[in-house]
């Protein structure tokens, strides 16, 4: 498929945009919260969206943080796989909440399932890295930013995607 818009072009074109879905991966990197869970829970959202830019840009930054391969290569399967620690497992459970909001929204039981993991401010910081790479599926699938490795050599670096 060709790419709408080009990668590049989307940061200089709307770079009020780029630059406010910026301040929003920086304030969850300030957070606290693991760099790591982070991604994870990225990467998994970008999956179900069907996102091949936003995919490509987090495995690429899961593996530079020497996460574990298991833990990259069974996150499609993330429930049966049996190497996720229990805030990861919260946290990509509400990643898959948030990323298929339903009408009726999240329940009281998945939020508390939540909470059992992360105190409120994690949670809150979570919710904000899910709702930001949530925007990013969007742009990257309705625009068709084209995957890193279908890229000339030496992209820029997006600040999330």
């Amino acid at each position: 498929m060709q790419p709408r818009v080009a990668y590049e072009d989307f940061t200089k074109t709307a770079a009020a945009a780029y630059a406010g879905l910026g301040t929003l991966t920086k304030a969850v990197d300030e957070s606290g919260l693991d760099k790591s869970l982070t991604e994870l829970v990225k990467l998994r959202a970008s999956q179900i969206n069907g996102c091949a830019f936003c995919v490509s840009f987090h495995l690429n930054l899961l593996r530079k943080l020497g996460v574990a391969r298991e833990k990259i290569d069974l996150l499609p399967v993330w429930r049966e796989a049996g190497v996720y620690s229990q805030r990861e497992l919260a946290a990509l459970a509400w990643a898959e909440i948030m990323t298929g909001l339903s009408p009726g929204g999240a329940s009281d039981e998945a939020y508390a399932a939540l909470l059992s993991a992360f105190s409120v401010e994690e949670a809150t910081f979570l919710n904000v890295a899910i709702a930001t790479i949530n925007a990013w599926n969007r742009l990257g699938v309705a625009l068709r930013f084209a995957p890193l490795t279908l890229r000339a050599p030496s992209p820029p670096r997006p600040v999330d995607a």
